[in-house]
């Protein structure tokens, strides 16, 4: 959707050299285009089936809030490691320029629970493959994951698809 690209912008070498940074930031900050996104992919996600929506920190909490609002589902916080006060399980991760661990608390999911993932963006799909590994290790499943953006080119859509989990993002951009 190239309505999306008109509100997204781009900030090279950061964190580091090389990375083109997509900031959705531009997005959150004009209503009528973060309503529209919101809007849309609610419009995807009704046909999971869902009951909760988990959002990995920090821009997933921004667009799972909204999400589970919309569809009247109660919502889950992935936080970055030692953020989260009760028990949690926890899962190291890798990402294109670094490394980094997750947690979930223990009784935020229970067996049954049918999640929707979201996040602003997935690249080499580290974060959202611990994310679901945490969500699994809950004993929930992942019905589906909702993205603002895709970066194909780094595999992370094509990684979890591979490990069952449905992917929809509102755009793409290639390279890194």
């Amino acid at each position: 959707m190239s309505w999306v690209k008109d509100h997204i912008r781009t900030i090279a070498d950061h964190p580091v050299k090389g990375v083109q940074f997509r900031d959705v930031t531009t997005l959150f900050k004009d209503g009528a285009a973060f309503r529209r996104a919101v809007k849309e992919l609610v419009t995807h996600c009704r046909g999971y089936n869902a009951n909760k929506v988990v959002g990995i920190e920090a821009r997933g909490f921004i667009l799972g809030g909204a999400i589970a609002d919309h569809l009247g589902l109660g919502f889950v916080p992935v936080r970055k490691g030692g953020k989260l006060p009760a028990r949690t399980y926890s899962r190291e991760y890798t990402l294109e320029y670094g490394a980094d661990r997750l947690e979930i608390h223990m009784d935020a999911l229970s067996p049954g629970d049918r999640v929707l993932l979201v996040d602003d963006l997935i690249a080499t799909g580290g974060t959202a493959l611990a994310t679901l590994e945490l969500v699994r290790e809950g004993g929930a499943e992942v019905a589906g994951s909702v993205f603002v953006i895709d970066l194909p080119d780094l595999g992370g859509a094509n990684r979890l698809r591979a490990a069952g989990c449905p992917v929809f993002a509102l755009t793409s951009y290639e390279g890194k």
